[in-house]
């Protein structure tokens, strides 16, 4: 049966990178129909488009849609062992359904492992690339900017901004005032401030400070200094696609930030983080469907396994969508949410499994 495990594990294996390969191969050519006309118009450098826009674009799409994909890659060569009767000679030669199913767990565990690596660690810092990329140079500039920014950072404290630029982390126009009451104390002014998050420091550019003392002004200036204020980057997060650039330590930070500060964003921001470790335990679900639907051979074979394969795998999606909407306008916990789609697929997996051939 060993023979027969490493068969299995490499035919599962092999299967889902090529059909990963031949889907983000496909995906790069219709984005690159898109975006060829903005990388010429903003001179996009060849080894940004490749390294970090790419790179990081079959990063996050592969990984985002693995546990289809991997339903696929079992329904396809299963099918194939099927209609050769590969799965009626194992079944006959006294191997148990269970004990067949045993190379098929272990391939979904690896295939599993790598996403929730992926999911919580790598591909948010992948995203930080693409996005910055996408910011420069594919017109996602404009989204990544809040404009007229001006706010109270302590009691006394105000600062603005005529533009920030969340992805970069730049402010343009940049003023802080301190009052006292209704006296002003100092006013300061920066062509713009870049936060530093190496020394954790805001660096202001071409500045110059008025303050005020006892009805005299005193005004000084320079071109750069580092200094620190009582605000963060994060703080100025507009958009929920940023919580996709934050590790899980990240995002657990900022969740709990942005529940102090009463935010109406924190079902998205849960959606996430939960949504990183569902997707990979779906594998396991998907994987068990897609044995029992593909292991018996029928009229059609092939053909007729991956249509009913696509049908399940559209119906998957929908209840995602479904749940997720149930979240975020209807107060459903995310958690619940989250888990409803693997909780029905679940029922409908322990089914199939009792009735597939044995």
């Amino acid at each position: 049966m060993k023979k027969i495990d490493i068969y299995i594990i490499n035919r599962f294996l092999l299967t889902f990178f090529f059909i990963l390969g031949l889907i983000m191969s496909i995906a790069i050519i219709f984005d690159i129909s898109e975006q060829i006309d903005d990388f010429i118009k903003n001179d996009a450098p060849l080894t940004g488009i490749l390294f970090d826009y790419y790179l990081n674009f079959i990063l996050f799409y592969g990984n985002l849609f693995s546990p289809l994909l991997i339903f696929l890659a079992v329904i396809f060569f299963t099918s194939q062992m099927a209609s050769r009767t590969e799965i009626v000679a194992i079944l006959s030669s006294g191997v148990s359904f269970n004990r067949l199913m045993l190379p098929y767990f272990i391939s979904a565990t690896i295939l599993a492992a790598m996403s929730f690596y992926l999911n919580n660690y790598l591909v948010p810092k992948a995203n930080v690339t693409r996005m910055a990329f996408e910011g420069e140079y594919i017109h996602t500039f404009k989204r990544s900017l809040s404009q007229g920014v001006h706010r109270q950072i302590r009691p006394g404290e105000m600062i603005y901004f005529d533009k920030y630029n969340q992805i970069k982390d730049i402010g343009y126009s940049f003023t802080y005032e301190v009052w006292d009451g209704i006296d002003l104390k100092s006013k300061l002014f920066a062509n713009y401030v870049k936060w530093d998050s190496t020394g954790q420091v805001w660096t202001l550019e071409n500045y110059y400070i008025r303050e005020y003392h006892d009805g005299q002004e005193y005004i000084r200036s320079g071109k750069s200094l580092d200094t620190t204020f009582a605000f963060l980057p994060t703080e100025f997060s507009g958009r929920i696609q940023d919580t996709q650039m934050m590790d899980v330590n990240e995002l657990d930070d900022f969740i709990e930030e942005q529940r102090v500060k009463g935010s109406s964003n924190i079902p998205y921001y849960l959606i996430e983080k939960h949504s990183r470790n569902a997707l990979p335990f779906s594998t396991y679900i998907l994987t068990i469907i897609g044995v029992s639907m593909s292991s018996r051979k029928v009229r059609g074979g092939l053909g007729a396994h991956i249509a009913a394969g696509l049908a399940l795998a559209v119906t998957y999606i929908l209840a995602m969508k479904v749940s997720t909407v149930y979240a975020t306008n209807a107060g459903l916990d995310p958690l619940i949410a989250v888990w409803i789609p693997n909780l029905l697929y679940g029922i409908l997996a322990v089914f199939l499994f009792i009735r597939a051939p044995k």
